[in-house]
C-alpha cells in the first residue's frame, strides 16, 4: 500500500464542524449587520474564509486588514466553540489508525486555517500517523479548484491518480476530480447523498470505508 494515499478534507469528514462553523459565521455576521442563511453558509461551506467574505460582502466591501481581523475573529469563535465540546465525527480515528496499519500515505487537503487542522488533528491523530497537512494557508484559490489537493499529494510524493480524497462537500469532490484523484462522498451534517453524486463512492458512515475499500477505488 505503500504507493496508495488517502486525503481527507477536515471539517465535515474527521469533525462534524458543520454547525460550529454556522454559528461562528453567525456570531460575526451579526456584528456586520449582515443576515446569515443556513442555506447561504451551505453553499459556502469548504471555501477560505476569505473567499466567503468577499462572497457575501463583496470583493471590495473591506480593506485586507479588515478581512484578516474578520478572519481572525471567526476562527477564534470556532476553536472556542469545538474546545468545550468536540464534535468527532464517529470511526475516524478507527480507520486513520486501520489505513496507517495496512501501510497507506496520509495527508490531509483543507480550506480551514492551520490552527483549525492543528486542533482536530490533536484529538482524532495524535499519534501524526497523517504525515501532511495542507491547510488554507497553503492555497491561493479554495475548492473547487484541485490546488489542495494537489499540494497534499505532492507532499506525499505520490501522483494525484493514486490517491483518494474524502469529502463531505461537492466543491471538495469537484476539487477532487480535477485533480485527478478518486473521491469518496461523505455524508455528514448537513449534507445530501444527492449533493454527493459525482463522487466515485458515497457513504453514511466512515465505518462503511477500509484499507480495501480505498484500495478498490485505485
Amino acid at each position: 500500500m505503500k504507493d496508495k494515499g488517502v486525503i481527507f478534507d477536515v471539517d465535515g469528514v474527521l469533525i462534524n464542524s458543520y454547525e460550529a462553523h454556522y454559528l461562528a459565521w453567525r456570531d460575526l455576521t451579526d456584528t456586520h449587520g449582515f443576515d446569515l442563511t443556513e442555506e447561504l453558509f451551505a453553499q459556502s461551506f469548504g471555501r477560505t474564509s476569505r473567499e466567503v467574505i468577499a462572497l457575501w460582502w463583496g470583493q471590495d466591501c473591506f480593506s485586507d486588514e479588515q478581512v484578516q481581523e474578520m478572519t481572525d475573529r471567526k476562527e477564534a469563535i470556532y476553536r472556542e466553540k469545538i474546545a468545550r465540546s468536540f464534535p468527532e465525527v464517529p470511526g475516524a480515528k478507527e480507520l486513520i489508525q486501520a489505513l496507517d496499519q495496512a501501510g497507506f500515505k496520509m495527508a490531509v487537503g483543507s480550506s480551514g486555517p492551520p490552527g483549525n487542522v492543528a486542533a482536530a488533528l490533536n484529538v482524532v491523530d495524535p499519534d501524526q500517523r497523517i504525515v501532511a497537512r495542507i491547510s488554507g494557508d497553503d492555497v491561493e484559490v479554495g475548492k473547487p479548484d484541485p490546488q489542495v489537493f494537489l499540494l497534499a499529494a505532492e507532499c506525499l510524493a505520490l501522483p494525484p491518480q493514486r490517491c483518494v480524497v474524502i469529502e463531505d462537500a461537492a466543491p471538495g469532490i469537484a476539487a477532487a476530480q480535477a485533480a485527478g484523484a478518486a473521491s469518496v462522498g461523505y455524508v455528514g451534517s448537513g449534507r445530501t447523498a444527492e449533493e454527493l453524486r459525482a463522487a466515485d463512492l458515497i457513504v453514511t458512515s466512515l465505518t462503511e470505508l477500509s484499507p480495501g475499500v480505498l484500495a478498490a477505488l485505485l
